[in-house]
């Protein structure tokens, strides 16, 4: 019986992750540690590379990526990380569209699972029952996305929201507008209610809407209408829709209203005026979400040979975020 790669963390002293990084990401893992988990692989006769356990297991080789929106300039790099990162493994990389809805996802899955050796889900539309019995049928991955069991990658917004209050404190903004296109269970206005509120800046929420260029040009025209000075976008796609649209209507951005995104899309910097946002770094996420994907791949392997772990165990990995100032914010307008 081949031995797994729990038995290798156990005679090393560590954790299954700890081990999956020492031979995905050995810069993550500290010299002597990674020393043990080799001497240990070793001796128990552990090959950890991922082609040959693909062919000893019959595997594909391939890892599958479903993102919501391909059209969204966020997803692009994140794409290209995922691939070059998978390729540095010896996997392929297969990605399709779910354009933010439960009909297509499914189809999507069905189409690419019988193709691939996992699955990473970005802000799957699925419920939590359909996802805990896919994660059983096979290796999975959720981003964006909590379900308690499945291995997951959190993007954590916290430390860019502060930052973006702060910022906009300082230049004297004491009124808000949210414009969240975020669906029930991956809502972010609680916690950005939160922030506002700590920094005494009022703060109203529209929407939700779906996360479009559109939502931004629609939205727009209801800021003036509550009395904001600064907007926050649920993405950067709706805060350009918002620069767009302000334009047509004669407001000055940032003279009357300053503009904040989320993502740091390329579009972002190349905006007119430049979009202020909160950056989420494409290449590290993609990582981590391939690394995290090799391992739960090593964990199912693992199961099939009676060698299960606890649910307790179930890995995480965490993306922070900060705030890029650029030129759609300004001082708040004296009225």
């Amino acid at each position: 019986m081949a031995t797994t790669i729990r038995e290798v963390a156990s005679a090393a002293g560590v954790s299954v992750s700890t081990v999956s990084r020492a031979f995905t990401a050995p810069e993550q893992v500290q010299q002597k540690t990674r020393q043990r988990i080799l001497e240990a692989a070793t001796k128990l006769g552990y090959a950890p590379n991922p082609a040959a356990r693909s062919l000893r297991g019959g595997g594909t080789g391939t890892l599958g990526l479903i993102i919501p929106d391909i059209a969204n300039p966020f997803f692009p790099p994140i794409v290209k990380a995922m691939q070059a990162r998978a390729r540095r493994l010896g996997y392929t990389v297969l990605v399709t569209d779910s354009d933010e809805r439960e009909a297509d996802e499914l189809e999507a899955i069905a189409a690419v699972s019988k193709r691939v050796d996992g699955l990473v889900l970005w802000a799957s539309t699925l419920t939590e029952d359909r996802l805990r019995e896919l994660a059983d049928q096979m290796p999975l991955v959720v981003v964006n996305r909590h379900v308690p069991g499945i291995p997951e990658v959190r993007i954590s917004l916290s430390a860019g929201i502060a930052q973006a209050v702060e910022h906009l404190r300082a230049y004297g903004h004491r009124r808000c507008v949210f414009i969240n296109a975020s669906r029930d269970e991956l809502s972010r206005g609680k916690s950005i209610h939160e922030s506002f509120e700590a920094q005494d800046i009022s703060f109203v929420e529209l929407g939700p809407y779906e996360p479009r260029f559109e939502t931004g040009v629609l939205a727009a025209t209801l800021v003036a209408a509550h009395g904001a000075t600064a907007v926050l976008a649920h993405n950067d796609l709706v805060g350009l829709g918002v620069l767009h649209q302000m334009a047509s209507l004669g407001v000055s951005v940032p003279g009357d209203v300053s503009v904040i995104g989320i993502d740091d899309t390329l579009l972002a910097s190349v905006s007119t005026p430049s979009l202020t946002t909160i950056r989420i770094d494409p290449e590290e996420v993609a990582t981590r979400a391939a690394d995290l994907l090799l391992e739960t791949i090593a964990g199912h392997a693992d199961r099939r040979t009676g060698a299960a772990g606890n649910a307790e165990d179930t890995p995480f990995a965490e993306i922070g975020s900060r705030l890029v100032p650029r030129a759609s914010t300004g001082p708040a307008p004296t009225r």
